[in-house]
């Protein structure tokens, strides 16, 4: 028999390590078995499945999908739209941001003086400026 679990909203810091994920993932690959939902999935305490419909909440809010008349998930939280609001104008906050919840959550230090490391940083911006240039497309590293 299967054990009922129960139902929590996200946190902030839940939400905003979740969008780092999404600018980081193409959308072809949210599912849960991708092994980065996997492992964000048990670092916050979450099913990978939870973690894979909140990404495609986000993906809901990102006007490159919607140029291509694609949709994330039909309904979604306040609380996205306000982490997107937030961070999508400006990538170096969200690595900063999400890279330091990233290491309270699973326990690892982050390495001086790289807070998070300038890769990162990059990567995410490149990730997001790509999606917008190019209709949707992504990349992961």
């Amino acid at each position: 028999m299967k054990r009922a679990t129960l139902r929590r909203d996200w946190s902030r810091e839940e939400l905003i390590v979740a969008f780092n994920l999404y600018c980081k993932t193409p959308f072809g690959k949210i599912h849960l078995r991708n092994p980065s939902i996997v492992e964000l999935a048990k670092a916050i305490g979450r099913t990978p499945s939870a973690v894979s419909w909140k990404l495609a909440n986000f993906a809901r809010l990102d006007p490159s999908l919607q140029k291509r008349n694609i949709a994330g998930a039909a309904h979604g939280a306040r609380a996205e739209v306000e982490v997107w609001s937030e961070f999508s104008h400006d990538w170096e906050k969200l690595a900063f941001e999400s890279e330091r919840l990233l290491s309270q959550f699973t326990g690892y230090a982050l390495d001086p003086p790289s807070v998070p490391s300038l890769f990162e940083t990059a990567r995410i911006a490149t990730a997001m400026a790509f999606r917008s240039v190019a209709g949707g497309l992504s990349f992961s590293a």
